[in-house]
């Protein structure tokens, strides 16, 4: 395939904090082989798209990455572990690395979404998210505690303030696009329990909890994402009058084609924001910090 340009090339440096779990003789992970040889290969999956933001009342170009790899995860400190083994402690994990940049007038705004999600289904363990602008910047987290989340935000926004509490263990919108890359078949359907996106309730600034959503996986013909038939997973909040859907390859390994999100801005206009897959490449990135490695960035059009 042409998206896996990088398939062939040979990681350097195997003691790199960022470096994902490769396969190994013992090994007892479920997941088929198919999944085992894309996802354990000591590489992470980087995907560009064309970003369409909405955001006071217009759209606004910009570009966003989707960056999926997998990691050994401490299921008692959530974070990623330094020297992974094979002790009740360490949980293989599907991260998710999620960036937006666009420009709003004279400020650019910069945001990143990072999730946490087993291999095995089971809930995500943590997300967190960010947003830079000119104005300032704010940090929310969730970790999973039982049959709950802690949730911490910390914002200059005086309305918001630092804030701690719990919220109801439930399905993450934020974990939804890892799911699809695990197991699509595994996706929850029909009227289903949500935490909404970490990135939407910062920008619409509606606080995250858990609320009602109307959601089904059907297969489509859409030219704007790819052309051909893909699925459609559509998850439509009625309290919130807003509107998910993300498009993905039928096929393994079910690459993000793009999605549209339609709601209400904080300015009151309805409109829709989108993300068109414009690359997609595997690559040891952690190990590509040079500056002779920026001319890779042209392999995503970034």
């Amino acid at each position: 395939m042409k998206w896996l340009l990088f398939s062939t090339i040979i990681i350097l440096n195997t003691n790199i904090l960022c470096q994902p779990p490769t396969i190994k003789d013992g090994d007892t992970y479920e997941e088929s082989k198919e999944f085992r040889e894309y996802w354990y290969q000591g590489k992470a999956e980087l995907a560009s798209y064309k970003l369409q933001q909405s955001r006071y009342g217009e759209i606004h170009d910009g570009e966003a990455v989707l960056i999926f790899v997998t990691e050994p995860f401490s299921k008692s400190k959530q974070v990623k572990k330094d020297n992974p083994s094979n002790d009740n402690d360490t949980e293989s994990v599907l991260k998710l690395n999620f960036t937006k940049k666009f420009q709003t007038g004279i400020y650019p705004y910069s945001m990143m979404t990072s999730v946490f999600t087993p291999v095995s289904l089971e809930h995500t363990i943590k997300t967190t998210t960010t947003s830079q602008e000119w104005c300032g910047h704010t940090y929310t987290q969730l970790n999973l505690k039982g049959k709950h989340y802690d949730y911490k935000q910390f914002s200059y926004f005086e309305s918001e303030g630092d804030e701690e509490r719990k919220i109801e263990t439930a399905t993450l919108e934020d974990e939804l696009w890892n799911m699809i890359r695990i197991d699509p078949k595994r996706l929850p359907e029909g009227t289903v329990k949500i935490i909404p996106g970490a990135m939407t309730a910062r920008l619409t600034h509606i606080p995250q909890k858990v609320v009602e959503a109307q959601i089904t996986l059907s297969t489509v013909t859409n030219n704007a994402f790819g052309g051909g038939k893909i699925n459609a997973y559509s998850v439509t909040y009625p309290s919130l009058n807003r509107n998910l859907v993300i498009y993905f390859e039928k096929a393994f390994p079910h690459r993000v084609l793009g999605w549209e999100e339609t709601y209400q801005g904080i300015g009151g206009q309805v409109l829709t924001t989108t993300g068109k897959l414009k690359k997609t490449i595997q690559l040891d990135y952690w190990n590509k910090h040079n500056k002779k490695d920026e001319q890779l960035l042209r392999l995503l059009d970034l």
